[in-house]
C-alpha cells in the first residue's frame, strides 16, 4: 500500500505492509513523523484522512480525546490502512541535529524476570535480529490480548545488540502492567518496534550531564550512565544524577549507581526520598552515593544552583515530576529548549 503524507512543507510518499501503522512504517523507512509516546497517549501524531480508509486502531486510546472524529482526525500510531491513503499531518515535523537509528519490526523473548521492589519488576527480551539503539531511547513492547503497544526505555546500553532489558513500576489499571505483575514471564514472545526517542545522550557533544529521574524513569538514565561510562566520558565531564523514590523501600539499581558514582571522577549521584529520610545502613552499604530528603525536582535545583553552564538536561518519570522538574529547569536553570531531552510517555 501507498501512503502519501501531507505537511505544511510539502508531500511525502512510503509504502506500508498489510496491518502496519502508518506511523512505524514511516519512521521504518526514514519519514520524518511527528512523535512523542508512539503508543496512543499523547496525541501528537494526530492525522487526518484525505482521501482512502484508515483503521483507527485502538478504541480507548488516551490520545484519542484530542482528535475531532467528525473531521476523520487519527493517530499515526495506532492507524492502519486498508489501501492506498493519503492524510494530512498538522503537527511540526521534527528535526534532529543528527541521525538517530532507524526503528524497525522485531521479534522478542521474555527472560531474567525479577522483581526489585513491591511495585517494580526488571526482564530482558532476547530479539531475533540485532536492534542499534542510542542510549535514552525506548521500543514498544506488544503482546497477544493487549490492546495498544506500551512504551519503555532500555536499561542496558550495547551496540547492535540481541538483548534489551526493561524496568517497569505497576500503574494502578494498566492491563500490561497486571500481566507482567502477574506471575514470571518468562519465554513469551514479544512484539518490538524501535528504538523510538529523541531525547538521546551524545559524548560527542562534549556538555556536562544532569539527569533528573523519577521511579522507573531512572531506565533511560542507567543506559545513557552506560554509554558515559564506556567512554570513560566523566573523566573530562561533569554529572550530576537526581534519582527519586519514596522510601527506602521503594530503592532499585543502588547497586549500580553505586558503580557508576565509584567510577566517574566527575560523577555525583544523589538519592532523594520524598518520604523520610534514608537509615544509616543504606548508606552504609552504598558510600558513593548521597542521600537527600525532598521532592526530586527541588532537590536538584538545590544542589545544582549556579551550575548549569553547558549543561545538557535529561528528564524522567511520571509526569508530575517531569513537570515539576521541567518548570525548574526552564524558570530557575533558564536552560534553552534544545538542552533540555525528555520524553512524554504518560
Amino acid at each position: 500500500m501507498r501512503i502519501t503524507v501531507q505537511t505544511k512543507t510539502g508531500a511525502q510518499e512510503f509504502d506500508c505492509e498489510a496491518g502496519e501503522k502508518i506511523l512505524h512504517a514511516g519512521l521504518r523507512q526514514g519519514i520524518a513523523l511527528p512523535y512523542e509516546c508512539g503508543t496512543g497517549t499523547c496525541g501528537t501524531c494526530k492525522a487526518r484522512t484525505v482521501s482512502g480508509l484508515v483503521d483507527p486502531g485502538w478504541r480507548e486510546a488516551p490520545g484519542r480525546s484530542y482528535l475531532k472524529e467528525e473531521k476523520s482526525e487519527f493517530l499515526l500510531c495506532q492507524g492502519t490502512p486498508s489501501g492506498d491513503c493519503a492524510v494530512m499531518v498538522p503537527g511540526k515535523l521534527p528535526v534532529d541535529s543528527a541521525p538517530l537509528p532507524t526503528p524497525g519490526h522485531y521479534r522478542g523473548v521474555t527472560g531474567s524476570y525479577a522483581v526489585l521492589t513491591r511495585d517494580v519488576v526488571s526482564f530482558t527480551l532476547t530479539l531475533e535480529g540485532r536492534m542499534d539503539f542510542s542510549p535514552g531511547q525506548f521500543a514498544i513492547l506488544e503482546i497477544p490480548g493487549i490492546e495498544g503497544g506500551r512504551a519503555y526505555s532500555m536499561v542496558n546500553f550495547a551496540a547492535r545488540t540481541d538483548t534489551l532489558e526493561f524496568v517497569i513500576k505497576r500503574k494502578p489499571g494498566g492491563r500490561f502492567c497486571d500481566w507482567i505483575f502477574s506471575q514470571p514471564r518468562n519465554g513469551v514472545s514479544v512484539r518490538v518496534f524501535g528504538p523510538l526517542g529523541r531525547a538521546v545522550f551524545r559524548p560527542e557533544e562534549n556538555k556536562n550531564v544532569l539527569c533528573i529521574a523519577g521511579g522507573s524513569g531512572i531506565a533511560g538514565i542507567v543506559s545513557i550512565l552506560s554509554r558515559a561510562n564506556d567512554f570513560d566520558y566523566f573523566a573530562t565531564h561533569k554529572g550530576s544524577v537526581f534519582f527519586g523514590i519514596r522510601t527506602a523501600n521503594d530503592a532499585f539499581f543502588l547497586d549500580r549507581m553505586n558503580g557508576f558514582a565509584s567510577a566517574g571522577r566527575n560523577l555525583d549521584i544523589v538519592i532523594a526520598l520524598s518520604e523520610g529520610e534514608a537509615p544509616s545502613a543504606l548508606k552504609d552499604i552504598y558510600p558513593a552515593l548521597r542521600f537527600e530528603s525532598g521532592f526530586i525536582h527541588a532537590v536538584a535545583a538545590a544542589q545544582m544552583a549556579g551550575k548549569f553552564e553547558n549543561v545538557t538536561a535529561f528528564v524522567a518519570g511520571p509526569p508530575p515530576m517531569v513537570d515539576g522538574a521541567l518548570r525548574m529547569l526552564i524558570m530557575e536553570a533558564r536552560l534553552p529548549a534544545q538542552d533540555i531531552r525528555y520524553d512524554k510517555f504518560g
